[in-house]
C-alpha cells in the first residue's frame, strides 16, 4: 500500500475504514455518511444530526468529520475517534438520545453502545462518558486489517493540546495515550506486521528474527 501523504488518499482511506468498522460492528447496518477531514478545535471529530447536511441529486447524507490537526495520531486512536462518531450515527439511526448539553455530554446510553463494540469509555464532569479510547477487540481489528498510520496532518497554531482519543482532546484533565501498538520488520525483505505487545516473532521466509521499528 502507498503511504498516506496525500489528503485525497487519506480521505478515501477513512471511507475503507468507515466500511471495515461498519461490518464489524454494525453488521453493515450503516449507509456511508460524507466523511469530511476538517478543522475542530479541541475535538477529535463530530456527527451531524442533520440527514441533509450534505445534499446532491441523488438525496442527503449525515456528516462524520475527522479533525484535519489530528490525523497524525496513531491510527489505533483515529480509528478509534471514526467508531466514536459511527456510534452516535447508530444511535441516532436507532431512536437513542445519547447526548445532552446542545451534544456536548455523553450519557450512559452512550457509554453502553460504545463499550458494547470496541472502546474503552472515561468519564470526565465537563463531557460526561465522551472520552473513548480502543480495547483489545479494536487493536486486534486494527492489525488485523492491516490499518497504518496517516503520514499529513493540518498544521494547526491553535495552540490546544492533544490528549485522549474520541470527540473532545482531552483538555478538562484526561491525559494523552502513547500508541498501543508496535510495528516489526524483516531485515532482509522489509515485510512487517503490527503486534499489540512485545513479542518474538521471525520471518520464515528469510529464517531471520523480525525487529520492532515503532
Amino acid at each position: 500500500m502507498k503511504e498516506l501523504t496525500s489528503y485525497n488518499r487519506v480521505a478515501g482511506y477513512l471511507n475503507k475504514i468507515f466500511d471495515l468498522l461498519n461490518q464489524h460492528f454494525f453488521e453493515g447496518t450503516l449507509s456511508r455518511p460524507t466523511i469530511t477531514i476538517q478543522s475542530t478545535p479541541k475535538a477529535y471529530g463530530h456527527f451531524s444530526l442533520r440527514a441533509d447536511t450534505w445534499i446532491s441529486k441523488i438525496g442527503g447524507t449525515h456528516e462524520i468529520n475527522i479533525g484535519a490537526g489530528t490525523l497524525a495520531r496513531p491510527i489505533e486512536e483515529v480509528v478509534a475517534t471514526l467508531l466514536h462518531e459511527m456510534i452516535h450515527y447508530f444511535n441516532y439511526e436507532n431512536g437513542v438520545q445519547d447526548c445532552s448539553r446542545g451534544g456536548t455530554y455523553h450519557n450512559g446510553r452512550f457509554k453502553r453502545a460504545a463499550e458494547e463494540r470496541g472502546l474503552i469509555v472515561k468519564h470526565s464532569e465537563k463531557h460526561g462518558w465522551a472520552h473513548t479510547e480502543p480495547n483489545e477487540e479494536l487493536l486486534d481489528f486494527v492489525i488485523e486489517k492491516g490499518l497504518t498510520n496517516i503520514l499529513i496532518n493540518r498544521n494547526e497554531q491553535s495552540g490546544f493540546a492533544i490528549g485522549g482519543t474520541g470527540t473532545h482532546n482531552g483538555a478538562d484533565g484526561v491525559a494523552p495515550k502513547p500508541s498501543s501498538t508496535r510495528k516489526y520488520i524483516c531485515p532482509c525483505c522489509g515485510m512487517s506486521v503490527r503486534a499489540t505487545r512485545m513479542v518474538r516473532i521471525a520471518c520464515m521466509d528469510c529464517e531471520t528474527q523480525m525487529v520492532v521499528t515503532a
